[in-house]
């Protein structure tokens, strides 16, 4: 095979879809993971012989004639992952307050469920889920048209914050708080996060809402595989170095600090603050580097990965949301003796309707403050000081989720952590973020970071180009891929694909 003409550093979904995408397009492309493994965010792991997730733990919307089943037949994978159907009459449970709230799959269902508990509320309950369906469809992200349908909406609610919104339809104070239970999703804050974000999660798993069989792998593996019939390639063990300009272009990528790979395009999957630090060009300005450089990033997190005894934990087919407080808000703000604020406890998925869970996962946030101290140690060498860490933390993490759910300790067989900076070293998000670059209403465009460079054949892909997510991560790849096929094409392509 002659060299690639299109590099893409990383791997991760971004990256794989946005390879796919070109290769069955006519380019010739290679992907370049520093990893062992490729994935990203779609990395599993195995301890003692059973398999855990990191990343993607569930998606939506992926029913026959849906955004995400469209697009997965445009990649040619819908038949390659294996879906497992949550809990319908509750996807997403809300513990707050002492009481236990269900998100149910449809628009009636998810407004009489919450009716019955907030049953003066229902015609408010009508009023937000119609903003909701009107913000996710005036976007091109849900419609899959080459075209808003209303930008004027789209922006207006880009502007506007999750709780002000919801604070000016819904009148219960309980029930607003209950309508963000989900927010790890997208690592909400309070007056910052838009609303159009919560309507586009909402509106993404209320359509239908299903865990991967086996783990979210099988989509990497599904991805590559594609890849490489359309004559595609994956490198591992590929860390660019460099992205080498000159008169004005990049002409290839300097792989491990020797190699030399040509290209007359270079697509960079990793985050944009990396990415820049790959590129010495004169054409990007010192104001665009200090601009991307002062980006905030959403929370990390810190995971309990837990092992479960045989037959002792009965599978959960929904999503378990935790708080200790009266409120999902503010959990990212907290002192050491006040930490864990919340949770999202999930199962994994290892076979279709399961009657017992092998493992589950814990995740809690955690500010990157509170493992900096490590910060240029490496992963298994850290100290005697930072396992204590993850222990003290883990062990608080496991009694809040048993406090609110009773039993559930018992049934642990044994258990392993993360932290912000193991996020960091495997899939190379900055300072363990958990969705990448966040979104203030306040400083839309200044935190807004374009697919385009000043260097012409230099695009940016992944979770920060758009928004996180599965949906989000491949509608971001099709804004890239637009730039050298057109957008017009490619949703031509994804419709013939769904026929």
């Amino acid at each position: 095979m002659s060299e690639p003409r299109v590099l893409v550093i990383g791997s991760g979904l971004g990256g794989l879809a946005t390879a796919v995408i070109l290769a069955r397009n006519g380019h010739r492309v290679c992907v370049l993971e520093q990893q062992a493994v490729a994935g990203g965010c779609l990395q599993c792991f195995r301890r003692r012989g059973v398999k855990f997730e990191t990343g993607m733990h569930f998606i939506g919307s992926a029913d026959r004639g849906q955004t995400l089943h469209r697009l997965m037949r445009y990649l040619g994978i819908a038949d390659h992952v294996p879906l497992s159907r949550l809990d319908a009459h509750g996807y997403d449970v809300i513990a707050l307050g002492g009481q236990q709230y269900r998100f149910a799959n449809g628009r009636e269902a998810f407004i009489e469920t919450l009716a019955d508990c907030f049953p003066k509320q229902r015609d408010n309950l009508a009023r937000y889920f119609s903003l909701v369906e009107q913000v996710a469809g005036a976007s091109s992200l849900h419609s899959l048209r080459h075209a808003e349908s209303d930008a004027a909406v789209n922006t207006r609610y880009m502007l506007q914050s999750v709780n002000g919104v919801i604070d000016s339809v819904i009148s219960d104070p309980l029930l607003a708080r209950v309508l963000v239970g989900n927010l790890p999703l997208y690592a909400a804050e309070r007056d910052k996060t838009p609303f159009s974000v919560h309507a586009f999660i909402t509106d993404f798993y209320n359509q239908s809402a299903f865990r991967i069989v086996g783990g979210s792998d099988t989509v990497a593996r599904a991805l590559i595989d594609q890849l490489q019939t359309l004559g595609g390639e994956v490198r591992t063990g590929c860390r660019a170095t460099r992205i080498v300009c000159r008169d004005g272009r990049a002409v290839g990528v300097e792989v491990n600090g020797e190699e030399l790979l040509p290209a007359d395009i270079v697509i960079s999957d990793a985050h944009p603050k990396r990415t820049l630090q790959l590129l010495d060009s004169s054409l990007l300005r010192p104001a665009f580097r200090r601009r991307i450089a002062a980006i905030p990033e959403t929370v990390g997190g810190f995971s309990v990965y837990l092992h479960f005894k045989d037959g002792a934990m009965p599978y959960m087919n929904h999503n378990f949301y935790g708080y200790m407080g009266d409120t999902p808000w503010n959990c990212e703000i907290y002192t050491p003796a006040a930490w864990p604020k919340g949770f999202l406890y999930m199962h994994f998925c290892d076979e279709y309707h399961p009657q017992w869970a092998r493992t589950g996962v814990i995740l809690s946030y955690m500010q990157w403050h509170d493992v900096e101290r490590w910060e240029n140690t490496v992963t298994g060498r850290r100290g005697a000081d930072y396992e204590d860490f993850k222990r003290r933390h883990a062990e608080r993490l496991i009694d809040a989720l048993d406090q609110l759910l009773p039993g559930t300790r018992s049934s642990i067989l044994r258990y392993y952590t993360s932290t912000p900076l193991t996020y960091r070293d495997f899939t190379g998000t900055e300072r363990g973020s958990m969705y990448g670059v966040a979104k203030d209403v306040a400083m839309s465009a200044a935190y807004r970071v374009s697919h385009k460079t000043r260097i012409p054949n230099v695009l940016l892909t992944g979770q920060n180009i758009n928004s996180h997510g599965m949906l989000g991560v491949l509608v971001g790849s099709i804004v890239t891929c637009s730039e050298l096929l057109s957008a017009e094409t490619i949703y031509q392509q994804i419709i013939a694909a769904d026929t």
